[in-house]
């Protein structure tokens, strides 16, 4: 049976990952509205290759969590995930844990390759959160609708089709992703805070592969294209036909494109 570990972060919060596998050690950090269960449908293949490090962000599933959230300390909880392990890691951050993974490469030099998928980037000319969903996300979650909340996100702000809406809902980890419907709100304000300072990254040297849905919104291929003229050794991959959760609607696809990346 995989095991949950636990590492401290900076701030003292345990953040807790499932270890499995074996081989070079790699990171799997997960977006809003998710848990370390959302990797499930791939894990089996990505263990035969590498050592799989499972986190679940702080707030859910086995991490802790503080009184006040910032986003600062969840870059601090991937660094200090990276940093426990020993030695040099990959990383793989999936929508909001790709901004989490990118910021934590500034806060580490242990990381050898990165993967993100999708990082939504605060961007002049496009608006991410329609008017007044974090008040009307709030009320669902103060009336103890807290399927609402995850459902209304995905569908108001992921843009996700009816389709594979319906698919996330079949699977095992939809549990969990309703358990942590109080962290998408919070997430939102801290994002809607969050600033995207490309000349930050100028210096990052992290080998870097950008993951892009080819039927993504606008902005989710704006934000990859951002993040992309920002780090001087990335490139962008686009997944044809795919939107924001390939690893769950075409995972061979998705496989294929991270391990080919971190195994040349």
């Amino acid at each position: 049976m995989d095991k949950m570990e636990k590492i401290i972060s900076k701030d003292g919060t345990p953040i807790a990952y499932e270890h499995s596998g074996a081989g070079p050690p790699l990171i799997l950090v997960h977006g809003t509205a998710a848990s370390h269960a959302r990797w499930a449908t791939i894990l089996p293949t990505l263990r035969q290759h590498f050592s799989v490090y499972a986190v679940d962000r702080r707030g859910r599933g086995e991490s802790g969590d503080a009184n006040a959230y910032t986003i600062e300390r969840e870059f601090e909880d991937i660094a200090a995930v990276v940093d426990s392990i020993g030695g040099q890691v990959n990383l793989l951050g999936h929508s909001y844990g790709a901004v989490c993974s990118l910021e934590a490469a500034l806060l580490t030099r242990n990381i050898r390759k990165m993967v993100l998928y999708e990082p939504p980037m605060p961007l002049a000319g496009f608006q991410i959160y329609p008017e007044g969903i974090i008040e009307r996300l709030q009320a669902l979650l103060d009336a103890g609708d807290r399927e609402g909340v995850v459902v209304t996100f995905l569908r108001e702000v992921v843009k996700m089709p009816s389709s594979e809406l319906a698919l996330f809902q079949a699977q095992p980890a939809w549990s969990a992703r309703v358990a942590a419907a109080h962290t998408i709100p919070r997430e939102i304000r801290a994002h809607e805070r969050y600033r995207f300072e490309p000349e930050r990254f100028k210096d990052m040297s992290t080998p870097t592969l950008l993951l892009l849905g080819g039927e993504s919104p606008p902005f989710m291929k704006a934000s990859v294209e951002a993040v992309n003229a920002a780090l001087p050794n990335s490139r962008i991959s686009v997944m044809p036909g795919q939107q924001h959760i390939a690893m769950s609607t075409a995972p061979e696809l998705f496989l294929r494109e991270v391990i080919g990346f971190l195994v040349e």
